[in-house]
């Protein structure tokens, strides 16, 4: 099958597989992955949003095995793309995130490791235009791999971000203004071969309680001009190894006490909720002042017992 021939099939299958789940292909762009094997980027649209999708030009996802995460992907994504901010995600820690400019497929790692990559880079949103930012490069092993149906963007592209969050949350991210890429070890260790599924971070209701109050405060009430947002993204429920139906009875709780107005699957902010913003950017200020590194100042000015 010829280069073009393999494009247009591809583009008639993202095509098929977006107007299924109610988007819209509005454009594609010829890319090249790390390696400068050819890529097409298709950009999927819904209302005033779009959102890229990149896959290589060989690739064919009609087989029973693939199929469904693309179907699964391409829900989520319309669901996202309502977001007044889709591509913005926030940490468990409290930090709001914009993920963008990630290369996919996942290449080989040059330096002769047994591990891929995919580069992107994270940029600081707190409504304060804030330069800080991280260039990122998550990595997997060929033990991690094998758990994937392929090295492509729909199968890996959640877990990636979820992963990033659990690394800025723990401080072995640090945002920047400018700075070298950073590494993200994306290890067996974030997936559990007991239940097949990814596990991030262990929280209890209370958590959840206190990490989708703050979405909603970010994402809707800071970001989004107040607009609605999603509060059952699959992608939070991964990364708060829960339900999707759990944050729903999340939600449910908080519009109960006055902290939201849910409208079906979607949120918005109250008053109530909104004046708790002091609280909110001190929690933020705290979350972004842990991730950068610390120096022992006393053997910085040459005090030291050596």
């Amino acid at each position: 099958m010829s280069s073009g021939t393999q494009v247009q099939t591809l583009a008639q299958q993202v095509e098929a597989a977006a107007k299924a789940a109610g988007l819209a292909l509005t454009g594609k762009a010829a890319g090249a992955d790390f390696n400068g094997a050819p890529t097409t980027r298709f950009t999927l649209a819904l209302g005033d949003h779009a959102t890229t999708l990149e896959l290589s030009d060989n690739f064919d996802f009609q087989s029973d095995a693939l199929r469904p995460g693309v179907a699964e992907y391409m829900t989520a994504a319309a669901k996202r793309l309502k977001n007044p901010v889709p591509d913005v995600y926030l940490t468990l820690h409290g930090v709001p995130l914009r993920f963008g400019r990630f290369s996919w497929p996942f290449h080989k790692s040059t330096s002769g490791a047994d591990t891929s990559l995919v580069h992107g880079e994270i940029k600081l949103e707190d409504g304060h235009d804030s330069p800080l930012n991280a260039k990122i490069a998550a990595s997997i092993t060929l033990t991690f791999m094998e758990i994937l149906p392929a090295l492509q963007q729909p199968y890996a592209e959640g877990f990636i971000y979820n992963a990033v969050r659990k690394v800025l949350d723990q401080g072995q991210l640090e945002l920047v203004k400018s700075g070298n890429r950073q590494t993200v070890a994306v290890t067996t260790r974030y997936y559990s071969t007991k239940h097949h599924r990814f596990v991030f971070n262990d929280t209890d209701a209370a958590q959840r309680k206190q990490y989708l109050a703050a979405r909603v405060f970010w994402l809707s009430g800071v970001l989004g001009e107040g607009k609605p947002l999603w509060i059952a993204d699959n992608r939070d429920a991964q990364y708060l190894n829960t339900t999707v139906s759990e944050l729903q009875k999340t939600a449910d709780g908080l519009a109960a006490e006055g902290v939201i107005k849910l409208l079906g699957e979607y949120a918005t902010p109250t008053a109530k909720l909104m004046a708790q913003r002091p609280q909110y950017e001190a929690a933020l200020e705290a979350a972004v002042e842990f991730t950068r590194p610390k120096f022992n100042e006393d053997m910085r000015q040459g005090h030291t017992n050596m």
